[in-house]
């Protein structure tokens, strides 16, 4: 087994003296008696090697004024460092455009968003006792701790609920509260990832017609998957094909969304949440979209979480 290194903690040895050259050196080796400075021989010898006319001091001088001129032309060659300017940046920023391919606005959308949506299938007990996926819908998280707005529809009546997060973590989930003339509801995971991020969320007040959205989510439980468009219209009212109460002052979008969108963000190009997808316009029996999209409000599906409005 080796062992580490050891180290010394005895103090550095003392600098020694600059040595004089081997003629000065052998004239103070062959001083004797009384100290140097006090030696005539000492003194005679060292004023000799010092003296001007000795051509080793010469050559010593030589080379010293040599060295600094070297020196003083190599600095003089040096070219002066130019400031940036203004004109250096635009151009080193179009250059970088040009050069790089940026992801769309739909792509910075999704990416912001999608490590908040989860999967939410629902489940009943058939015959036997055992789970029968019953449907599957999309949830957003909106708090870190792992509250999750869906639509009611999708969890309604059923027996049990799991949620799958981004990172692919599965949990067990319960419904904590609900918005039926919204058509949401609020789970709450029973585990969480230790990195779970809500969605920032965005008030709707100033939305407008032309906007552009994407819808996220798992249509026909393939996802996450994302869709972008255009906010169609809004204050649209919707009622369900099998008479419930109509769902008032929604956002028509024409992003597309189909079954298992339910419950999914309708985001901005920032990827904040602006609502919470609905119903898809079905005027045929085929249950596919034909271009019409509705989400709630995120302001009414904050409040169903307990949250105040913006």
């Amino acid at each position: 087994m080796r062992r580490p290194a050891l180290y010394s903690s005895a103090s550095p040895a003392k600098a020694r003296k600059p040595a004089l050259p081997d003629e000065a050196e052998q004239a103070l080796a062959a001083a004797d008696g009384p100290p140097r400075l006090q030696n005539p021989t000492y003194l005679a010898r060292l004023t000799r090697y010092f003296s001007p006319g000795n051509p080793n001091l010469l050559w010593s001088v030589i080379a010293l004024l040599a060295l600094l001129l070297a020196v003083s032309f190599a600095l003089a060659l040096r070219p002066a460092q130019r400031q940036l300017t203004q004109d250096d940046i635009n151009a080193a920023v179009l250059k970088t455009l040009e050069t790089t391919t940026l992801p769309s606005a739909a792509t910075r959308a999704y990416d912001a968003v999608s490590p908040s949506v989860v999967r939410v299938v629902s489940f009943s007990k058939d015959k036997d006792g055992q789970d029968s996926e019953r449907g599957v819908g999309t949830g957003v998280v909106i708090v870190d701790k792992g509250i999750i707005l869906t639509n009611l529809h999708v969890v309604q009546g059923a027996d049990s609920i799991r949620v799958t997060f981004a990172d692919g973590l599965e949990s067990s989930a319960s419904i904590t509260g609900v918005q039926i003339e919204n058509d949401l509801a609020v789970l709450q995971a029973q585990k969480i990832p230790d990195d779970l991020i809500a969605a920032t969320m965005r008030s709707t007040v100033d939305l407008a017609t032309g906007d552009q959205v994407v819808a996220v989510g798992y249509p026909f439980g393939i996802g996450p998957s994302a869709s972008a468009g255009i906010v169609s219209g809004l204050k649209r009212v919707f009622r369900s094909p099998d008479g419930a109460q109509p769902v008032r002052n929604l956002i028509q979008f024409d992003a597309a969304a189909n079954p298992g969108n339910s419950g999914g963000p309708l985001v901005n190009m920032d990827g904040e949440v602006l609502g919470i997808v609905t119903a898809i316009y079905n005027p045929n029996q085929q249950r596919t979209f034909v271009g019409i999209g509705f989400a709630v409000p995120i302001e009414n599906a904050a409040t169903a979480a307990g949250m105040p409005p913006f």
